[in-house]
């Protein structure tokens, strides 16, 4: 069984695969898909090892950018110091990003191991490739199963059906209104999100253009967009969701609430487990898992002005009333 947990972006996704991951079964891959180069990640011609190799291995341009105009980025887990292979102002290869961090305190040594793999891998289906190497990684780490989860990775939920067809697809979500403003707040959704939804359309320039406090890149990451951007934005990829799940059998699909996973922990667990085939009587990580909980963070939707919040609430009206948020 492949398994998938998909959201929109700041959703709690990332909490809930780090509760999953103290699972000794499960090897959690985190922040995979979601920044591989979009015109190639679900591609259906067969691909080389060597070309696959080099798909997972590239930078992701937007992280570039954030990156070397010193923002931070929370999910960024990759150890820059000294002796590290990369630096913040390097292009960072995109598994270098989270995913390869948070399975080895080497890095740098599994990215080695993983390009070297994935390089001889036969010519075949991009779907063989990821799984090959996603069952490569888990028996590398002693892992039974794993679990990939990946920030906004609802929007290509069609993708990833069409790829894993059997899989189980685990959908987290949170207020739409919240999802947006934490999205606002962090900068790699703050960027990409405001240039694809400013009025006009995308304007034209190099991500890679050295930092200056009057370029585009670094004027917007200074800036606080506009609200519907991020509202928009959410909306859409609920939106692009919905119509994938309609395609997917019943039995395959669940959703939960970031709300009630924060508030009943271990309810909510004991239902991923039974979705998932976990075992969640195997030691003691469900009771590691709970602590990993903090509570809702602070509401902010609450604060906005009247018209910045009646704006909001109207582009988010659609996705949440398809998710049962009314």
């Amino acid at each position: 069984m492949d398994r998938f947990i998909v959201g929109t972006g700041r959703c709690g996704s990332t909490l809930l695969s780090q509760m999953l991951a103290e699972d000794p079964d499960v090897l959690s891959i985190f922040e995979f898909f979601n920044g591989l180069d979009v015109m190639r990640r679900f591609g259906t011609a067969p691909v080389s090892g060597a070309d696959f190799a080099a798909l997972i291995s590239a930078e992701q341009p937007f992280v570039t950018a954030v990156l070397r105009r010193g923002y931070p980025v929370a999910e960024i887990t990759y150890p820059f110091g000294p002796t590290s292979r990369f630096q913040p102002d390097d292009p960072l290869p995109w598994i270098l990003v989270s995913a390869l961090p948070r399975l080895d305190p080497d890095p740098d040594r599994l990215f080695d191991a993983v390009v070297e793999f994935a390089t001889h891998l036969p010519m075949q289906h991009l779907s063989r490739h990821y799984c090959a190497l996603f069952d490569w990684l888990a028996s590398t780490k002693d892992r039974e199963l794993w679990i990939e989860r990946s920030g906004s990775s609802i929007d290509y939920l069609g993708s990833l059906h069409a790829f894993f067809p059997n899989a189980r697809f685990l959908q987290i979500h949170r207020d739409g209104r919240e999802a947006a403003l934490s999205m606002r707040e962090h900068h790699a959704y703050r960027l990409p999100i405001a240039i694809l939804y400013q009025s006009g359309g995308p304007p034209a320039f190099d991500l890679h253009a050295d930092p200056d406090p009057r370029d585009p890149v670094s004027r917007i990451l200074a800036s606080r967009p506009p609200v519907e951007y991020y509202g928009r934005y959410w909306n859409d990829q609920i939106a692009n969701g919905f119509r994938a799940i309609d395609g997917i059998a019943p039995e395959h699909y669940r959703a939960i609430r970031f709300e009630d996973l924060v508030s009943d922990p271990r309810t909510v667990l004991g239902e991923v487990c039974e979705f998932f085939s976990l075992d969640r009587w195997r030691g003691d990580w469900i009771e590691r898992a709970v602590t990993r909980v903090r509570g809702v963070p602070p509401l902010r939707a609450p604060e906005l002005g009247a018209e910045e919040r009646a704006l909001l609430d109207e582009v988010c009206r659609p996705g949440q009333a398809l998710l049962g948020r009314d």
